[in-house]
């Protein structure tokens, strides 16, 4: 891991620097020669051309699994059996994090609104929700039943109809059983065990088996990432995710173990992943013991290698000169996962303004966020906290702004919208107001 101490401006400047690089080194460089943009782009185009046949050809390709059109799609007799067989504990768990997601999210519903003025005027706001969405869960060598939650849960909050669930059929030609498994409890409408670009692609615009949605949301690699960003001309979209990270706050009442157990387990996500300590010069004796710590565990982890990869490139300790200069750049850095272990972490908390998910104390490790707690794991990441926030609720809705003017309203205002209207250029606006209140007035076309 990199140690960065900040003796002075030109020192803070280079780690500004360094965080904005490794932005563009993990979310950009990869892909320099926009190698993978083309290649999405023709996976995108081809599946939108020939439907089925191109999503089988690609899933052949790519996942090593054929499979006929009739097939895409997983028999609901197959999710449901998932269900019922599924282990008794894990079931009681799952139930419980939906359980909790649901208590959550419920809380950030907002409701429509109508006010009706002395004249008769009426003004107000339809929110409704989002008719059809389609959520994606990763695969490969790993099965994420809480990216199932994460995505279904707060939808069926937020009232949709439908909701399409598309995943990589990489458990033995088909999908992990225990994400069928959490698909039937959660919600999720159909099912298909297609991943990847192609996926996304069939999300966007259908296919013959693979209807079309309005939405889509969900985690994945590099090329479902790009395909997401390709596809929003005609499909909203969650946000474009980038490798996962933590930033740690600490202070001398911190435990070693704990702050290294955090790092690592960001590590493990990713090679890319970002794990990264900041604390005052008057508390540096932590990245010693920190450090200790870190090699202390590491070779106890399965993930290892990928956890070395991530800390060695992506990892770094940050000395600061003081506490406001430590908040100045931990609100820069705005990070998918802030953890606060300090001695008061609520007086840190109330100086954050950038921040996708904060773990206040050290018994609030990430991973209750990522699994139990109730909040979204879904969360922005390569320093888009600054302008975006977690997955909600809200995101699954939209709104319709309606008015009705009442004719003495109209009268009243037509003066000051015509000559509005005039200002602008756009005379035609002015004349559809003078057509109504036939004030006969000269518009003019300047």
């Amino acid at each position: 891991m990199k140690t960065f101490i900040i003796q002075s401006d030109d020192d803070l400047n280079k780690v500004k620097q360094w965080i904005l690089n490794r932005n563009l080194s993990q979310n950009q460089e990869q892909d320099k020669d926009q190698t993978i943009t083309k290649t999405v782009q023709w996976i995108i185009d081809t599946v939108r051309k020939n439907g089925d046949s191109a999503v089988i050809e690609f899933t052949e390709r790519f996942d090593n699994v054929t499979l006929q059109p009739e097939e895409l799609e997983i028999p609901n007799q197959e999710i449901i059996q998932s269900f019922n067989t599924l282990e008794p504990n894990i079931l009681r768990i799952i139930e419980k994090s939906a359980e909790h997601i649901k208590t959550f999210h419920s809380k950030n519903i907002r409701n429509s609104w109508e006010e009706t003025l002395e004249d008769g005027t009426v003004l107000g706001q339809k929110i409704v929700p989002i008719e059809k969405v389609g959520v994606y869960v990763p695969g490969g060598k790993a099965f994420y039943p809480s990216s199932v939650l994460m995505n279904v849960i707060p939808a069926k909050v937020a009232g949709v109809k439908e909701i399409i669930m598309v995943s990589p059929p990489s458990y033995n030609g088909t999908i992990h059983p225990v994400v069928l498994a959490t698909a039937h409890l959660a919600g999720v409408t159909r099912v298909f065990r297609v991943g990847g670009a192609q996926s996304i692609s069939a999300l966007a615009y259908g296919t013959e088996h693979i209807p079309s949605v309005d939405k889509i949301t969900g985690p994945g690699n590099i090329y479902v990432s790009t395909a997401k960003a390709l596809v929003r001309d005609v499909v909203d979209i969650d946000c474009e995710a980038g490798p996962s990270e933590v930033l740690v706050i600490a202070d001398k009442t911190a435990n070693p173990a704990f702050i290294a157990s955090e790092l690592i387990a960001q590590a493990e996500h990713d090679e890319k992943a970002c794990s990264v300590l900041i604390i005052t010069q008057s508390d540096i004796h932590l990245v010693k013991d920190v450090e200790e710590q870190i090699q202390k565990y590491i070779n106890q982890q399965n993930r290892k290698n990928i956890i070395e990869s991530s800390l060695n490139n992506f990892g770094a300790f940050i000395v600061t000169r003081d506490w406001d200069e430590l908040i100045y750049l931990a609100n820069f850095f705005a990070p998918e996962h802030l953890s606060i272990q300090t001695e008061f972490p609520r007086k840190i908390e109330m100086k954050i303004v950038n921040a996708g998910a904060i773990m206040l104390g050290d018994m609030t490790p990430v991973a209750v966020g990522d699994y139990m707690a109730g909040p979204n794991h879904i969360l922005p990441t390569g320093r888009r906290a600054r302008f975006s926030s977690p997955l909600t609720v809200e995101d699954f809705r939209k709104v319709s702004n309606y008015i009705y003017y009442s004719k003495s309203r109209l009268h009243n205002q037509a003066n000051d919208i015509m000559t509005f209207a005039e200002i602008e250029g756009l005379t035609a606006h002015a004349f559809s107001i003078n057509i109504r209140t036939g004030n006969q007035r000269d518009v003019k076309n300047e």
